[in-house]
């Protein structure tokens, strides 16, 4: 059964409900409900992938007219009651229409075996969450930052991120701002790192790089050098650093050397530089080869950027080693070392 057959009737049997149950003075509020019920299941319709040159973002449900009548009502103004029973409607709508929507209900999000190396410690970050201050979080990047090739901005890898970190810590007051910049590689964001990024006064930065480079068959000298003074930037700034390499993808894997230089020299300067790194490349690698899932699983039609479901599984294992290397160093939170299976609540 599809999405649309399940929904169509949960909807429709809602809204009936509710009309039936109202006394012969709330029925004016049916010409209200009817039309948001049926602009409010647009999103699910909407959520293809996008082009990369703009993220789709999927159509809000349309209010009902302000001040409409129907024939047994005696005023334009509908009283707050049956105000209250149409808002209830269209918020059950919405609802059903999100659950119906989520990718991880069909593939589940898995780690590699053996799970994600730990990134190391984020000894900032968990000291605020420990005393209970402000977090800021800038997600520094491309365009697998910013979004493209998601169907919303809310299936960003940011947002995906928040939602996670919300849920681990739901009293922090935690901020995930997107600075993601589609064509940028270290050169152009190397020029905006202090207005992107530093000015921001961020905990932590996750910083993610190397595609771009890799496409334009860049000088490995030139990126090590310019990757070193930026995280030296961002840490003489007081912030926790977390590198992310390139994806795994047909666009980047057709030039296997300067792929495999860029990993390598990202992982390098991790290691000297006493930071976070997330293995991107390996991790959706395990996803193909595997765990045999087909690359259009995790990648839209253009062979570079990540779809929906990619964003969402590399937000959620990359929140697991965040929640893990928190809780090593400052909340003693027992993480499990590895997460094998992730589903949606």
């Amino acid at each position: 059964m599809t999405l649309q057959g399940f929904r169509r009737p949960f909807c429709v049997l809602a809204i009936s409900s509710l009309a039936l149950a109202a006394p012969a003075s709330l029925v004016a509020a049916r010409a209200e409900t009817a039309q948001p019920v049926q602009t409010a299941a647009a999103p699910i319709a909407a959520a293809q992938p996008a082009t990369p040159s703009q993220p789709a973002t999927p159509p809000e449900p349309s209010a009902a007219p302000a001040g409409s009548t129907s024939g047994t009502a005696t005023s334009g103004n509908p009283p707050p009651a049956q105000k209250t029973i149409a808002a209830r409607a269209v918020d059950t709508v919405k609802q059903v229409a999100k659950s119906a929507s989520d990718i991880f209900s069909r593939v589940p999000c898995s780690a590699p075996k053996g799970g994600v190396p730990a990134m190391g410690s984020l000894p900032r970050v968990a000291s605020k969450l420990a005393n209970g201050l402000p977090v800021v979080i800038v997600a520094f990047g491309s365009s697998s930052t910013q979004g493209w090739g998601s169907s919303s901005p809310d299936f960003a890898y940011p947002n995906r991120l928040l939602g996670q970190l919300k849920r681990q810590y739901p009293t922090a007051d935690i901020t995930v701002l997107n600075r993601g910049k589609g064509g940028d590689d270290a050169p152009e964001m190397m020029k905006r790192l202090q207005a992107a990024v530093l000015d921001a006064n961020p905990d932590l930065v996750i910083w993610q790089l190397g595609t771009n480079a890799v496409l334009r068959g860049f000088d490995p000298a030139v990126t090590e050098q310019q990757v070193e003074e930026g995280i030296a930037r961002i840490q003489a700034a007081g912030s926790d650093v977390v590198l992310v390499d390139p994806q795994y993808s047909p666009r980047v894997t057709e030039r296997p050397e300067n792929a495999g230089r860029m990993v390598n020299l990202l992982h390098r300067v991790a290691r000297l530089r006493h930071v976070g790194i997330f293995p991107r490349f390996e991790v959706m690698r395990d996803w193909h080869e595997t765990q045999e899932l087909p690359v259009e699983t995790f990648v839209i039609a253009d062979g570079l950027h990540m779809n929906d479901w990619g964003y969402a599984c590399f937000a959620q294992l990359l929140g697991d080693d965040i929640i893990r290397s928190v809780g090593q160093i400052k909340l003693g939170v027992a993480v499990p070392s590895e997460v094998l299976k992730y589903k949606p609540m």
